[in-house]
């Protein structure tokens, strides 16, 4: 496992070729950050464009069916990502568990498929506002986790954690660096538990409004190894401002 500061960019439900341009302006530039991994996740239908466009970065789906191939219509299986050309994929963003009733337990057998396939995996964790106001946060995350993580021999390898606060998704507002570092304590401490001296080893990346003027900030604090940024990757300028961010040389861990 990589201690590289790793910066991914979800697009989610955005872009065509034509945004091909931006995915190749970013690989052309994190030549200039060596310490930092850069990945982007575009929608299916434009992995393998981007694939065969970039040379540096990671290239990810941002969903996978636990099944690796069968009667499910509009579906996209891991082997079919790997297939297309990507080497990682990001589950069980707030997104997917909201608007598609997606369970921990799905989460995880999809985690587990996608390993199986040689897939990097990006599991994502967060509570809403609602919870946070009740003083569950920590609860929610904690179950989040031990149901959603991969087990098995092999479930640390290729394994990152996005601790995304569902409320600050696309709002604007980004949590503090005192909530960030807490939470990230939390998330680290579970994952030693789950996965012993692995899980010390695991990336913890911060997901939720990040831009290029709160990077520095966020990226600083003890146990943020990355961020997962939404509409600031859309653009390469935006995006790369984050990645800068990133480049600084960092203590590793380990």
């Amino acid at each position: 496992m990589s201690n590289l500061p790793y910066i991914v960019g979800n697009w989610k439900m955005n872009g065509t070729r034509s945004m091909l341009s931006e995915a190749r302006a970013i690989d052309r530039s994190t030549q200039r950050f060596p310490g930092v991994q850069v990945a982007i996740a575009p929608p299916f239908t434009l992995i393998n464009a981007m694939r065969e466009a970039s040379q540096m970065i990671g290239v990810g789906g941002q969903d996978c069916h636990v099944e690796a191939s069968g009667a499910f219509t509009g579906d996209i299986s891991a082997p079919m990502l790997r297939d297309a050309g990507a080497d990682f994929v990001i589950l069980g963003h707030s997104e997917r568990r909201a608007l598609h009733g997606e369970t921990d337990e799905l989460i995880r057998d999809k985690a587990e498929a996608a390993q199986a396939a040689g897939l990097g995996v990006i599991v994502c964790v967060g509570e809403t506002d609602g919870e946070r106001d009740a003083g569950n946060a920590e609860s929610v995350v904690s179950a989040q986790l031990d149901g959603s993580l991969p087990r098995g021999e092999n479930g640390a390898d290729k394994l990152s954690v996005a601790y995304e606060p569902v409320w600050a998704i696309g709002t604007g507002r980004v949590a503090s660096t005192d909530d960030i570092s807490a939470m990230h304590s939390i998330i680290r401490g579970k994952l030693k538990d789950v996965y012993g001296e692995a899980g010390d080893e695991i990336r913890i990346l911060y997901g939720g409004s990040v831009k290029g003027e709160n990077a520095p900030e966020i990226l600083a604090i003890d146990e943020v190894g990355g961020a997962l940024v939404g509409g600031a990757s859309l653009s390469a300028e935006s995006f790369l401002s984050i990645v800068g961010a990133a480049a600084p040389e960092r203590p590793e861990r380990g």
